[in-house]
């Protein structure tokens, strides 16, 4: 059987401090239903800026500066040590980008001329980004610039959706429709940070891994937005649209939807396509969620914390043709929550893990890595909802235990021995087991693993469509160095045996 390799991954964070206020949809609603909230009130004050955001210990795994493993002997709540190690901006996988430098990239994703910036701003965004790597040569499309009061009439008469930096107004996103609600200006908002933060982790993978950007076939992107108009919400393509600004010539592509279940769904269809034959090298690509920006901020402020949620998260991954070196992803090793699998956190687990462990012959024991929504836990304990990567681990380790693979007084040996700590933010598709391809690529090669299984969790019935779960999952392993050869034309196959045949009889016959 052929498969598919992972050839690399890039990840990206931007800090927005601005957009917790004025697009994350918890203080969006505070101000409808408590306009007058302590919590409004001292928004502010709880606010990280950029160098703590840079200098915080998961942001600095998460883009590849430290590793996972250096981050697990740090004390929790990473959040509250005084005197954190210096970050760095741009990582092995990626960078953590300022607000100011993305509102460029807004009006560099934005083609229909609907991102406008203040004329001074405007300026500062183009000196910002002129020292980019990535963008320097973008600065010509920093343009639209508008006079504050004409942004202001934009905002008042025209429903335009406010920019703002330093708490001040220094842009607008126009409507693209009169009345079309799937096109207004908050909607065209949250879609163009998916698509300004898309192109920034898929820039920095063309650049981080060396590769060209004309020999990527397809894209799938896989993040939580939708686009499309009032016939056809949620059409699409995000992938294209990335794509094009990414130079990526010869490809086309699409949208996977799952919630956070998407990325592990698309990783699979990226990895099949590719070992069918059908494309030689697919991206797999997600931009950040501006709606979930701040979502568990009364939570951490409750609890002492600064608002944690203050970054929109980014990823980029490509799967390419079996090299015999680059780790090799197992198609036909996948699990998946079906329908008739139940709800119950073991009925999960043993859908997704247990079911493709007993597909390989394996044992809870023989996988190295679990990747398992590997969301920050300084985030998510405030919020009430624990420490979910590990929990997830207790809960494969209990599968173990109910399977006979670990005796029962060795559960929380092989919890320790397994456990990865969460790095990833709380952007929904974000953390769920994608964090890890980065590391993935170093590990099953240079490194001491053999076999990591990616597991993508989704809660469908946020829809309102049904109250089913969702998941899927798939292993990567260790690459053998044994590469398929091409097939190549069966009928000169044909001739060419018939003719080592007949060349083998008529030297039977000379002998004889």
């Amino acid at each position: 059987m052929k498969y598919s390799t992972l050839q690399g991954a890039s990840y990206v964070l931007v800090h927005t401090p601005d957009m917790i206020e004025h697009n994350g949809t918890t203080v969006m609603t505070e101000k409808i239903t408590t306009p007058d909230s302590d919590y409004l009130k001292s928004l502010y004050d709880n606010i990280r800026t950029y160098d703590q955001i840079v200098d915080y210990a998961p942001n600095q795994t998460f883009i590849g500066n430290m590793d996972y493993d250096q981050l697990k002997e740090i004390p929790q709540p990473w959040v509250n040590q005084e005197n954190p190690p210096k970050g760095k901006r741009f990582g092995e996988f990626g960078e953590i980008m300022p607000e100011l430098d993305f509102y460029g990239l807004l009006q560099i994703a934005d083609v229909f001329e609907l991102v406008h910036l203040e004329e001074n701003f405007a300026e500062e965004v183009r000196t910002a980004l002129s020292n980019h790597p990535l963008f320097k040569d973008d600065v010509e499309k920093i343009k639209h610039e508008k006079p504050l009061a004409w942004l202001e009439e934009e905002i008042a008469e025209n429903a335009a959706e406010g920019l703002y930096y330093n708490r001040q107004l220094v842009g607008c996103v126009s409507r693209a429709h009169q009345i079309d609600v799937n096109l207004n200006a908050h909607v065209m908002l949250e879609n163009l940070v998916v698509k300004a933060s898309g192109i920034l982790a898929l820039r920095h993978l063309f650049a981080d891994q060396k590769i060209d950007p004309a020999k990527i076939d397809y894209v799938i992107e896989c993040s939580e937005e939708a686009c499309g108009d009032m016939n056809q919400r949620g059409g699409g393509n995000f992938a294209k649209s990335i794509a094009e600004l990414c130079g990526c010539v010869n490809a086309t592509g699409s949208d996977i939807r799952s919630f956070c279940a998407g990325p592990t769904h698309a990783l699979i269809n990226a990895a099949s396509l590719v070992a069918a034959g059908t494309h030689k090298n697919v991206v797999v690509v997600a931009g950040g969620a501006s709606a979930k920006l701040g979502m568990n901020g009364k939570s951490h402020v409750g609890k002492g914390f600064p608002i944690l949620e203050d970054v929109l998260g980014g990823f980029a991954a490509v799967i390419s043709e079996n090299d015999g070196k680059h780790p090799v992803i197992r198609h036909d090793l996948t699990g998946m929550h079906k329908v008739s699998s139940g709800s119950s956190p073991q009925a999960v687990t043993t859908a997704l893990i247990g079911d493709a462990l007993t597909k390989a012959n394996l044992s809870i024991e023989d996988v190295d890595v679990y990747s398992v929504e590997m969301q920050n836990p300084d985030i998510t304990k405030p919020a009430g909802a624990g420490d979910v990567p590990l929990s997830n681990l207790k809960m494969i380790g209990a599968i173990g235990v109910l399977r006979g693979d670990i005796a029962k007084p060795d559960l929380m040996k092989f919890v320790n021995e397994k456990a990865l700590v969460g790095w990833a933010p709380t952007q929904g598709h974000i953390p769920s087991g994608v964090p890890y391809l980065g590391f993935a690529t170093k590990d099953l090669t240079s490194g001491d693993k053999n076999r990591a299984m990616i597991v993508g969790k989704g809660s469908l019935f946020l829809g309102r469509m049904t109250n089913l779960f969702d998941g899927v999952s798939i292993m990567i392993e260790r690459n053998d160095g044994k590469v398929d050869e091409p097939s190549g034309d069966v009928e000169a196959l044909v001739k060419q045996e018939v003719a080592k045949a007949l060349k083998k009889f008529a030297a039977s016959l000379s002998e004889d």
